[in-house]
């Protein structure tokens, strides 16, 4: 079983800045693409960045600029720095990750992490 593990939400003034990281643990596996996905009340879900197993990444034009994803492999985690806060931000934040399986992508999904800016 494939575990995904958040950690780095919280409260934070306007203008602030927070990390998110989702460290994926388990059997042994071969992870794909890994993203942020967030949801605030009453909106839908949306995603806000996915980054490829060989670092190529893309954002949502409301984050681009402010918030960079990385990962580091060996240690299957993915990262989420956010800058620049805006009260806009407001959302729980849930990371995933596409692990193949028997010649398919099977997407894990994190347990989401709170994320609220304050004005």
């Amino acid at each position: 079983q494939v575990q995904l593990v958040e950690s780095g939400g919280g409260l934070v003034q306007s203008g602030g800045s927070l990390r998110l990281s989702c460290a994926a643990s388990g059997r042994s596996f071969s992870i794909n693409r890994m993203g942020w996905y967030r949801q605030a009340p009453g909106k839908q879900r949306e995603l806000v960045a996915h980054i490829s197993s060989a670092g190529s990444t893309t954002y949502a034009a409301s984050v681009k600029g402010r918030f960079t994803i990385s990962r580091a492999n060996r240690e299957n985690t993915v990262y989420l720095e956010m800058n620049s806060l805006k009260t806009e931000d407001t959302a729980v934040y849930s990371c995933y990750a596409d692990i193949l399986e028997l010649s398919t992508l099977q997407r894990y999904w994190g347990q989401g992490t709170q994320v609220t800016v304050s004005s």
